[in-house]
């Protein structure tokens, strides 16, 4: 269906007469490395746009240690470093910490499958029991998330043999059934995300890089219009995921690890909240 050229020239000179600047631009990027956590590429890209660099490279390094920890399973080097940093944040943030020991028995239950050793079944039994049983009374989601993580032990240790030699997740969804998410790499990106965003909160910044709020923005406007019927063109190209450049990338040069997140983000702080950045009408 064509637009009216009225219409379609009113668009294409809103979007040309946009006023966004290089300025603007580099401070979009300079905030994503900041609060994603990349110290070594944002000192780079300081010094290459000509930015004057206010960040705290040791707070942010400092988050980098937690993710990284979390990225190569070490939950407890982890948990102590976030105690290190915010002694309360875990006491406060019980979802937080339950999240953070539920991966840990992951891991444990992982590792006593991958070894000969018999006793680490019972230290992983052990575990649960001591640091995650606390937190069954306090909420019926941990009771069911902990009866998940526990019903890993269940699964023959072919399968986990399996899953640590396959390329790809489409073994363990095949072994591990509804539990496959559990044992996937992305839960781990997703916890390190949890945390990284829950540490930001606690010193006072933005939980979220303001291009990933910006992404949402748009998105949530293109459907509001689209449903509204409102005249605009109808291919507005336009890639809604915020990780793609960060995972193509693979971080080649910069010095910094990678940070990838799995599925899709949340509204944020809802419909209401995106409408007042926008002149859709209600």
């Amino acid at each position: 269906m064509a637009m009216d050229p009225s219409t379609e020239y009113s668009f294409g000179h809103w979007m040309s007469s946009s006023d966004v600047t290089k300025a603007d631009i580099n401070k979009l990027i300079m905030d994503y490395l900041i609060t994603e956590g990349y110290p070594s590429a944002a000192q780079k890209f300081a010094a290459e746009a000509n930015i004057q660099q206010k960040a705290d490279l040791t707070a942010i390094e400092e988050r980098v240690r937690i993710r990284d920890s979390i990225h190569r399973g070490d939950l407890q080097q982890a948990i102590e470093l976030i105690n290190d940093l915010n002694p309360e944040l875990l006491d406060t943030d019980k979802k937080l910490h339950f999240s953070l020991l539920r991966l840990q028995l992951v891991e444990l239950i992982r590792l006593s499958f991958n070894s000969s050793d018999q006793t680490l079944v019972g230290n992983a039994i052990e575990f649960a029991m001591h640091n995650l049983s606390p937190y069954v009374p306090l909420d019926p989601q941990f009771k069911t998330d902990l009866e998940r993580a526990m019903a890993l032990l269940i699964v023959p240790k072919e399968s986990w043999a399996k899953a640590a030699t396959a390329s790809g997740s489409a073994q363990a969804v095949n072994d591990f059934g509804a539990l496959a998410e559990l044992v996937d790499p992305s839960l781990r990106q997703k916890v390190a995300k949890d945390v990284n965003e829950a540490i930001l909160q606690s010193q006072d910044q933005k939980r979220e890089a303001n291009i990933r709020y910006l992404v949402k923005v748009r998105t949530w406007a293109e459907r509001l219009a689209r449903e509204k019927r409102l005249n605009i063109p109808e291919d507005l190209a336009f890639d809604a995921d915020p990780d793609k450049a960060a995972k193509e990338d693979q971080n080649g040069h910069n010095g910094d690890t990678e940070m990838t997140e799995n599925g899709s983000e949340e509204n944020g702080g809802g419909d209401a909240e995106l409408a007042r950045y926008t002149n859709i009408p209600s």
